[in-house]
């Protein structure tokens, strides 16, 4: 019946229930027969034209039923023929149905095995040459499911790819042609445009070349195949892409594939490929282009450039980039992989090298794995991270308690970020890669490799380091830490400059301890040699850097070469842990050994601890650590041995820092150390700029008493006398070594070391000894307990004697020694405590110093000053039969005297300083003249010595320098009259002394005085006394404004020593200028300032004077019973000691005065039991503070009418009630925050007025801004009524506002007394009276003056408001308010 039915759809029709009958009857029976009949029906068929029905049945049997095609094969074998016929005959529908069939037996075992040799020797070709002709659609998916079933088998697919040729007759592309036409084929297909088409064939082409890439590739790559697989990656189908990226991932594993520079033409195809997948919800798909784009940047061939276009080079860092971004862990994992297989220098050479887009790029994959690393637990050095983990595990055991895809993207994280290192390095023997060459002159560049090694070390120290250690928090794998160790070795070359400093931050951050661990744990038994490898490198590169870092200056290349050569002989089989180090380095090698691998290893051993030491990781237990290197000495010493110089250093700073932790060295361990110290040619071979080695050597006698001095002199002959950058790092020392200068405290507690120091002085170079004589005075400043004068004293003199003799005239002002020697002298003078005999040391010194001075000009600040000082010390601090002697010495120095004269003379040639309270070394210089020649010319008279030199002065100059005294610095004032009051004392008739007028010769005769009066006061006029008097009580003014204690005495005294002279002289004009009304204002100028009490110095000492020249009117018996109460009130015993003295003066002139003693006492007496008057001060004082406040509210109030004027002239409703509206809101809310802080501290209305500075502002903020509300009210009713009325928190507000201010008394009288009860009344929170009437209602136009009375009026209050303004700048007492929210 099939073959008598002639429509295709009823025989579709028919084919199908025929097929649904015998699935749904379950007959094996039924089946035989369609089998039998269709075999007859095929053999009885004159064409195959009639055969298609039964191909077609049969094809649908197979698919429908899973046993048909084993049955078909076996027991009807004979089909099989008839197959093979219709696949000849010329008919594709044919062919077709019988591609199919063939599809569904080959995919049954059975079949496969029973039609092998069937498809070897007859299908093979005439299935290749259908498929390779087959024009319908139909018959070539039927052809290729064909295909893809038989590809499944090893054996077929060596059939259909003519694999029986030699391998190497492969690489010849015309063997392909016509033999073996498969790859030509599927060629054929991807050429189509039908996607469907292209997957199968890309399929197809996988399916083969997954059973062997090296055995079947060739043929693909010689037939263009790749060529078009790139072609077809700009296709939209997943699946398409998908199965090309799977046969382009397998064609990369055949080195032709890339020989043929198929990936240099298909690059740029897939990176926009993968820039559209990017777009898609496919993860899977994102991998395998990743994966494909990765292997091609991995295997591509160095000498064959992949990115030929930079464009393209940035398109794939895009790529990247957005990849690395992607939320899929998995993704992000691949785009890892990627990233470190693109930085690669072939990859990246065509310039200009993107350095801008490799920075953004590599910060990307670092946060990102950073972000998605785990939480770090608690902050922990390097060294501490391997104790997180337990020893249980084994070496090769990858990461474990983090997840493994955290785990791998963190190590394709480091890979990247080392190949990048790498890639920085490789680029620097580049000049094309150096930095961008299409740069425009005289502009900079980011892309630059400078900028891009820096960036690397930047990161690295911000992200990678940081993103390690917080990792390995959790887990420690030996594949990461190979490449995180590695990574640091090849950053010591990326910045070469900064390897110093990045060789620093590493030591210091633990990172010899974290290596060392690693090795212990990872590298033994010889496990793990590329982290090994990686370990040793890593620690014999730093160790290297840092010997030049903290060797510099003597670092030879014969050391460094043997240091490197020892460090990479022993590293690597160092492998120890810290228990397992110690006894290693206490261990004795065998006598007569001849294996010097122990020695090797306990060198590199104390190296790598010297330097984790000097960066501050100390690891080791430094008691054990101590122990064990002394072992480590003595045996060297005891077996012969001599460790290289940078060992012994090494060991000897180890011994020097754990000192203070071990006990101390036996007289053996200090015989070892000597007789090795002995034997080497130099001390400075070993000798570390360490304050704890420097303590170390000192400590012992032994030691200091053989090297103390060479020490020493090592110590001052560094680069500076301080730690270096290395030390201050840290030590671990005390405050006291951590320093400036740690030799101080070694000093204080040895004082023995002083005579090493001023050997030194003597014995070494200048630079040296100006070192030591610094660290000596900051010694003598510092420490002034400790008993040393009397032996610095006699060195001083020999030093001293030594320069002197030494040095010419000449070279005294070249030698920058002698200042500080000069200025030592005097801090050990200064040392002394009390009043001394001066010895014959001391009148040597003070001969000595006294010629230095008369050999110095008068600009040599630097040696006059220090030696002027000593010299005015020596006067003062010494008994007066020595102090006698002391003046007769410096007297009898002409050259000295003369010099003087010279300083004295500078004071007016040199110009006045910028800033009056600076004092420049010259000033400081005049200071020291000035004070010297008053102490000279007092001792003088007291002992009348002989004079050898007369001292000439202008006395107008003097007396101009205190009068116009410009911007004079205080302490040269102090010195001019102190001066002054010498020869005021000797009444200008000093032996030693010479006065002449301005513009007069010495010797010459002097003006006459103009009148009787001059002539009395002669030399001193009288304008010039008056000019005086003047000028010093400005002085005392300015005083009290700087709060300058020392100028306040000498103006006090000077003025007294003034009137004691005028009243020598005339004590008319004394009693004239000591009863002049302007000391009355200075007496109160004095008293307000910030004590306001007269038990100030100053302040009593002008009281006594006016006191002892009856300057009534100056200071009345009012004041002076006031004195007596504040004396009677303060604690006598706690007053300072100008103060008492001056309390004690007053007193004893008021006894003088017409009161006498027993007046005195009793009332002092009184006052002193008395302390009920003690509450009524306090009364008065607060009563005081109220009025004060009273008259500030005063003023307070006149700014508030002022605003007030501007609001209402603003002649503007609307802006009116915005303005009122939000000062209104501003008021409301002052006054609640105000209420509450007085409700809080219990503040009553009526009670005191308060002190404390907070409820201060709190009162002052309700008193003002109620009043202010009651003037807003008064003028502007209709608008206040319009906001208050609806508002019932602002009624309670204010009607508690009033009541409180109503009780304060502030409103008791004055002009504002009525606005609280106008404001109530309007406002009707209280009862309005029958004669009520707001005065500023408009409909009273009485109240309202014209506009020229208002613009007088105005005119007016502002003119008092700036007289008041001034006032304010001197009145004190309590303030309205400080807060930022006052309206």
């Amino acid at each position: 019946m099939l073959h008598t039915v002639e429509d295709s759809s009823t025989l579709d029709l028919f084919i199908e229930v025929l097929v649904r009958l015998v699935v749904e009857l379950k007959s094996e029976q039924y089946l035989r027969c369609i089998l039998d009949e269709s075999q007859k029906e095929l053999c009885k068929a004159t064409t195959m034209r009639g055969s298609l029905p039964t191909f077609t049945l049969l094809g649908k049997l197979a698919d429908a039923i899973p046993g048909f095609a084993d049955i078909l094969v076996v027991e009807h074998s004979n089909l099989v023929d008839h197959l093979l016929m219709g696949l000849a005959y010329p008919n594709e529908g044919i062919k077709a149905a019988v591609c199919y069939l063939y599809g569904k037996l080959y995919s049954s075992p059975v079949g496969t095995e029973r039609l092998s040799a069937h498809f070897e020797e007859r299908l093979c070709g005439l299935f290749l040459n259908t498929l390779g002709r087959a024009q319908t659609k139909e018959l070539q998916v039927n052809c290729l499911g064909l295909l893809k079933e038989l590809l499944k088998s090893d054996h077929f697919v060596s059939i259909l790819m003519n694999n029986s040729k030699a391998e190497e007759e492969s690489e010849n592309p015309d063997f392909l042609e016509g033999e073996n036409p498969l790859p030509l084929v599927l060629k054929k297909l991807l050429l189509t445009r039908d996607e469907m088409l292209q997957a199968a064939s890309s399929y197809c082409v996988a399916a083969v070349l997954v059973h062997s890439p090296n055995r079947y590739a060739p043929a693909f790559i010689h037939a263009d195949v790749p060529e078009f697989l790139f072609e077809c990656l700009s296709c939209n189908s997943e699946i398409l892409i998908w199965s090309v990226y799977c046969c382009l991932l397998l064609l990369t594993e055949e080195r032709l594939f890339f020989s043929k520079c198929h990936t240099v033409y298909g690059i740029e195809s897939l990176v926009r490929s993968l820039q559209d997948v990017l777009q898609l919800n496919n993860v899977e798909l994102h991998k395998q282009g990743l994966l494909l784009f990765t292997e091609i940047l991995k295997r591509q061939p160095v000498e064959i450039k992949l990115f030929t276009n930079r464009g393209v080079c940035i398109e794939a860092i895009d790529v990247l980039m957005e990849t690395v971004n992607c939320p899929v862990l998995e993704v992000v994992v691949e785009a890892a992989r990627a990233v470190a297989a693109f930085l690669r220098k072939d990859h990246l050479s065509s310039p200009p090298v993107p350095y801008e887009e490799l920075q953004k790029l590599l910060e990307a994959v670092l946060k990102r794995c950073a972000d998605l690393s785990p939480p770090q637990s608690s902050k922990r050095h390097a060294g501490d991270l391997l104790f997180s983990v337990s020893q249980s595990h084994p070496a090769n055991r990858r990461l474990s308690r983090v997840p493994q895809r955290q785990g791998q993207l963190l190590l394709n994280t480091l890979e990247s970020f080392r190949n990048a290192c790498r890639l920085a390095v490789e680029f620097q023997s580049d000049p094309m890669a150096q930095e961008n060459a299409f740069t425009a002159p005289n502009s900079k560049s980011k892309d630059t490799l400078s900028n891009f090694s820096g960036f690397l070390l930047r990161i690295c120290d911000s992200l990678c380091i940081p993103m390690v250690m917080n990792y390995l928090e959790g887990a420690v794998s030996p594949s990461v830490m190979e490449v995180f160790i590695s990574t640091l070795n090849t950053l010591f070359t990326v910045v070469p400059n900064m390897q110093n400093k990045f060789s620093k931050k590493l030591a210091s951050s633990s990172f010899i301890r974290l290596t060392l661990e690693l090795k212990a744990r990872f590298c033994s038994v010889q496990s793990n040699p590329a982290l090994n490898q990686a370990c040793s490198s890593f620690l014999c590169s730093l160790c290297l850097s840092l010997y030049s870092a903290t060797e510099e200056e003597r670092t030879s290349s014969q050391d460094e070469q043997e240091m490197s050569e020892l460090l990479q002989k022993g590293l690597p089989q160092l492998n120890y842990t810290t228990a397992e180090s110690l006894l290693l380095l206490a261990e004795t090698p065998e006598p007569f050994s001849l294996d010097q691998s122990l020695c090797s290893h306990q060198h590199c051993l104390i190296l790598l601890l010297y330097f984790a030491y000097t960066l501050g990781d100390r690891f080791v237990p430094e008691a054990e650590l101590f122990l064990a290197v002394r072992n480590f000495l003595v045996s060297a010493q005891d077996h012969g041995d001599c460790p290289p110089p940078y060992v012994l250093r090494a060991a000897l700073y180890l011994l020097a820092v754990c000192q203070e932790k071990g006990k101390a060295l036996d007289l053996r361990s200090l015989s070892t150390i000597k007789k090795i110290l002995d034997n080497l040619p130099d001390l400075s071979l070993v000798y570390v700029h360490c304050p704890l080695l420097l303590k170390f050597f000192l400590r012992y006698p032994e030691l200091m008493g053989r090297f103390g001095h060479q020490v020493l002199q090592l110590w001052f002959s560094w680069r500076d006398c301080k730690q270096s950058e290395t030390e201050e790092a840290g030590f671990g020392m005390s405050d006291q070594l951590n320093s400036a200068n740690p030799l101080l405290p070694i000093l204080k507690s040895n004082s023995s070391i002083l005579l090493i120091l001023l050997d030194l002085v003597c014995s070494s170079s200048v630079e040296v000894a100006w070192k030591v004589l610094m660290t000596l005075r900051t010694f003598l400043e510092r420490n002034e307990d400790v008993l040393v004068c009397d032996l610095l004293r006699s060195q001083f003199l020999q030093i001293l004697q030594q320069l002197l003799v030494e040095s010419s005239s000449a070279s005294l002002q070249a030698n920058r020694n002698l200042p500080v020697l000069l200025s030592l002298l005097f801090l050990v003078q200064l040392r002394s405590k009390g009043v001394r005999e001066l010895d014959s040391t001391d009148f040597k010194l003070l001969h000595q110093v006294s010629n230095l001075c008369g050999k110095c000009r008068p600009r040599d600040s630097d040696l006059l000053q220090p030696s002027l000082n000593f010299l005015y010390w020596s006067l003062h601090q010494t008994t007066p039969c020595s102090q006698q002697r002391a003046v007769a010495v410096l007297l009898s120095n002409v050259s000295l005297l003369e010099l003087l004269q010279k300083v004295l003379e500078y004071t007016w040639l040199r110009s006045p300083p910028s800033e009056p309270a600076y004092l420049s070394s010259e000033d400081a210089l005049l200071c020291s003249g000035w004070l010297l020649v008053a102490s000279l010319l007092l001792y003088q008279h007291r002992y009348n010595t002989e004079v050898h030199q007369t001292l000439s002065l202008d006395l107008t100059a003097v007396l101009n320098a205190v009068i116009f005294r410009k911007k004079q610095p205080v302490l040269l004032l102090v010195s001019i009259m102190q001066f002054l009051r010498a020869v005021l004392r000797q009444n200008f008739s000093s032996s030693l002394l010479v006065i002449v007028g301005q513009n007069t010769a010495q010797g010459a005769t002097p003006p006459q005085p103009s009148s009787l009066q001059d002539a009395a006061l002669h030399p001193l006029a009288t304008w010039q006394v008056f000019s005086l008097v003047v000028s010093l009580q400005n002085l005392m003014v300015h005083v009290e404004l700087q709060k300058d204690l020392l100028l306040s005495q000498a103006v006090v005294a000077c003025l007294e020593t003034l009137v004691e002279y005028l009243y020598v002289k005339n004590q008319d004009v004394a009693l004239h200028v000591a009863s002049q009304p302007w000391h009355r204002f200075l007496l109160f100028a004095l008293l307000s300032g910030g004590q306001k009490s007269f038990l100030q110095p100053g302040v009593l000492r002008l009281v006594t004077l006016f006191l002892k020249y009856q300057s009534s009117n100056i200071i009345s018996q009012k004041e002076i019973s006031q004195i007596l109460q504040e004396a009677a009130e303060a604690n006598l015993a706690e007053l300072p000691e100008a103060t008492s003295r001056a309390l004690h003066l007053f007193l004893c002139q008021a006894v003088a005065a017409n009161m006498d003693f027993l007046f005195i006492c009793p009332v002092l007496l009184a006052l002193l039991l008395s302390r009920g008057s003690f509450a009524d001060l306090e009364k008065q004082r607060v009563d005081s503070g109220l009025e004060i406040y009273k008259k500030l509210f005063e003023v307070k109030r006149k700014d508030q009418m002022n605003a007030l004027k501007n609001l209402i002239e603003l002649n503007d409703i609307n802006q009116q009630y915005k303005i009122i509206d939000i000062m209104l809101k501003g008021l409301f809310k002052v006054l609640e925050d105000s209420r509450a802080v007085l409700i809080a501290a219990d503040v009553p209305p009526d009670g005191p007025f308060p002190q404390d500075e907070k409820i201060k502002d709190a009162y002052s903020h309700v008193v003002e801004n109620t009043a202010f509300f009651g003037d807003v009210v008064l003028r502007f009713p209709k608008i206040v009524h319009h906001y208050f009325d609806r508002n019932s928190n602002w009624n309670s507000l204010i009607r508690w506002g009033i009541g409180f201010c109503n009780l304060t008394g502030v409103f008791e009288q004055g002009p504002h007394s009525q606005v609280l009860g106008l404001m109530a009344q309007e406002l009707g929170i209280s009862e309005k009276s029958p004669d009520y009437r707001n005065p500023f209602k408009t409909d009273h136009s009485e109240f309202f003056p014209s506009a020229d009375t208002f613009q007088k009026a105005l005119r007016e209050e502002e003119k008092r408001r700036k007289k008041e303004e001034k006032r304010k700048e001197i009145r004190k007492g309590p303030r309205i308010s400080r807060s930022q929210s006052e309206l």
